[in-house]
């Protein structure tokens, strides 16, 4: 059993819910509810005893968490102890992103980094592409999420997704094979829903760069979730990031644009960032634990 297995049980005692508990940790349900059985199996005796809709602690399992809790405050103090001689304790990284990411992969990132480095305050900030590329270039953040980074810039790449077509399911293009795809020339006419998700790069500029125009934007709103809510109900079509679908797909057809287009996004420092600990800190803990990863539909 590894410290993430630890910090489960911890986090299902402290929240009473299996699922709850390995979203806080960062690993599936399934992969949770294993590591619980592996533990008991190799303990002899069930840590939680299970019950309809809670999961509490036997008395055997509140002295294993009582335990557990003891180790990973030690843990922590010892991680504080080796921040404090690399000068990187009482440090603060101001990070900014643009929604889309800010929602979905970041959480998972600064929480790792924070619970290896609890000295180091991580403060996020939210904008459009526009106003993190702003806030770099007046060093008012350490670090930012960039759209699309230019070559040459130095980026630590996040992940890359691509941007798909969103149809009601009775739509006449959602009937051809999802192989084939649907191109921006067909969707440049229809009804549409044009979703930003606070981003200047969005299918209006998409459009303009294939040399197209979108002649009928019935709604426009800056959440991706709220755009598949409207093509749900018939107002028109959409296209978003893959990584922003919706768990909940009824409803909708989703299409790969032909030919495919991706968007990048990635780390950039500001000056105040190069020259930072705590930040360099964080880009090499994602450069050696490989926690850079290209989201895709959940």
């Amino acid at each position: 059993m590894n410290l993430l297995h630890w910090r489960l049980l911890v986090a299902v005692a402290d929240g009473g819910n299996i699922s709850r508990a390995a979203a806080r940790v960062g690993i599936t349900q399934s992969g949770a509810s294993q590591a619980i059985a592996q533990l008991e199996g190799m303990l002899g005796f069930q840590v939680f005893a299970r019950e309809r809709r809670h999961i509490g602690l036997t008395a055997l399992g509140e002295q294993v968490i009582e335990h557990a809790r003891a180790m990973l405050v030690r843990l922590d103090a010892i991680r504080v102890l080796a921040d404090d001689s690399r000068g990187l304790s009482g440090g603060r990284i101001r990070l900014a992103c643009f929604p889309s990411v800010m929602s979905t992969l970041l959480p998972g990132l600064l929480r790792d980094f924070q619970r290896r480095h609890p000295g180091i305050e991580v403060v996020a900030l939210e904008g459009t592409d526009e106003e993190v590329e702003d806030w770099l270039a007046a060093g008012t953040v350490e670090l930012g999420v960039v759209l699309n980074p230019a070559p040459g810039r130095a980026t630590v790449l996040l992940g890359r997704d691509a941007w798909v077509a969103v149809l009601p399911t009775s739509h006449p293009l959602g009937r051809r094979a999802s192989a084939s795809g649907v191109s921006l020339a067909e969707l440049a006419t229809l009804p549409f829903i044009l979703a930003t998700g606070g981003c200047a790069t969005n299918a209006q500029r998409l459009m303009q760069q294939a040399g197209l125009h979108l002649s009928d934007v019935r709604v426009t709103v800056r959440d991706w979730a709220s755009a598949c809510v409207l093509v749900r109900e018939g107002i028109g079509v959409a296209v978003v990031p893959e990584s922003t679908l919706p768990a909940e797909l009824r409803g909708l057809r989703v299409m790969p644009l032909a030919p495919a287009i991706h968007r990048e996004f990635g780390l950039v420092c500001s000056p105040a960032g190069t020259a930072s600990r705590p930040v360099q800190a964080l880009l090499a803990e994602l450069a050696r634990t490989g926690d850079l990863a290209t989201p895709g539909h959940r």
